[in-house]
């Protein structure tokens, strides 16, 4: 089957080979040149523009978006329905807001073209493990094009599925990633208690690769937590600043939204904002607080 591929990033370049080792070909597009001419290296056609890449496909045609969120894929997406024919079907598989995708579903649908938004996981190790992909929107282009995804997949019966009408695809990978929020910060809690209990001097590591093994906590986060440690048990090259890529502040959104609690998710999202912080204020007036109506000591700056 063919396939327009547009964004050709790490992933969007990764699931580009990843297709076409699975015998798909594909017609490859980016700003840069250099992405693209990396990709026909590799046996992709190459398109130097939008009108380009609709020349080169045959009808009826499937065009990926993998840019970044928000204005990027509006407007590529914006582009595509004003260049593509009725029966063309455009397959978001970036981290869109589930709104922005039900929206582009709509906007197409006018000019009788199909949109699909894939939830896709699995990132840097995608190429050789397979991503998980969970896609809404049309059912009959989902089918019509089922065979990219159980190509993209783990397996062809394996790791990705229709799970509903347009935005279902992009509001089950938030939810997703919320998840993962969540059980990110219990283990990194969990192994800070371990580390501060200094006078057992436990290892890390060995600890991390037993519970990879039988263990209830056992899972792809615990084998690379594994990995990192083995790397450097101290983490002494990184800071401790971690940023949010926007689908678990959606999450925590959506939870207020529907009035479903979500504890967990809320306190890990707010972990990541107080963990860019250097020597936040609101710590800051904690400490003055107790100073003042208990004469407790201060760390003076």
């Amino acid at each position: 089957m063919q396939i327009g591929m547009i964004g050709l990033g790490r992933m969007g370049g990764n699931m580009a080979r990843r297709l076409m080792r699975g015998g798909h070909d594909v017609v490859a597009y980016d700003p840069n040149p250099a992405a693209v001419e990396g990709l026909t290296a590799e046996g992709a056609a190459g398109a130097g523009s939008l009108a380009d890449l609709k020349s080169a496909l045959s009808k009826p045609r499937a065009v990926w978006v993998m840019v970044p969120d928000g204005a990027p894929t509006d407007t590529t997406i914006g582009e595509l329905g004003k260049m593509l024919d009725a029966g063309d079907t455009v397959i978001d598989g970036g981290n869109s807001n589930y709104k922005d995708s039900i929206r582009h579903s709509e906007e197409l649908a006018g000019a009788g073209i199909t949109f699909l938004d894939a939830g896709t996981s699995g990132g840097i190790w995608g190429l050789a493990e397979g991503y998980s992909m969970m896609v809404g929107g049309d059912r009959a282009a989902y089918e019509r094009l089922e065979s990219i995804f159980k190509t993209l997949a783990p397996s062809e019966d394996t790791g990705h599925g229709y799970v509903g009408p347009a935005g279902a695809g992009h509001f089950t990978k938030m939810i997703h990633n919320g998840i993962e929020y969540g059980m990110m910060q219990s283990f990194a809690e969990g192994f800070e208690i371990l580390k501060a209990k200094e006078e057992l001097k436990l290892d890390l590591a060995q600890i991390a690769e037993i519970w990879r093994e039988g263990s209830v906590v056992r899972s792809w986060l615990l084998d690379l937590i594994a990995e990192a440690l083995h790397e450097d048990a101290d983490l002494s090259a990184i800071q401790a600043y971690v940023d949010d890529s926007g689908e678990g502040r959606w999450t925590v959104e959506e939870s207020i939204a529907l009035s479903v609690p979500a504890p967990v998710i809320a306190a890990s999202l707010q972990a990541r904002f107080r963990s860019r912080q250097d020597q936040p204020y609101g710590a800051k007036l904690l400490a003055a607080m107790r100073n003042k109506f208990g004469g407790h000591a201060i760390k003076k700056a």
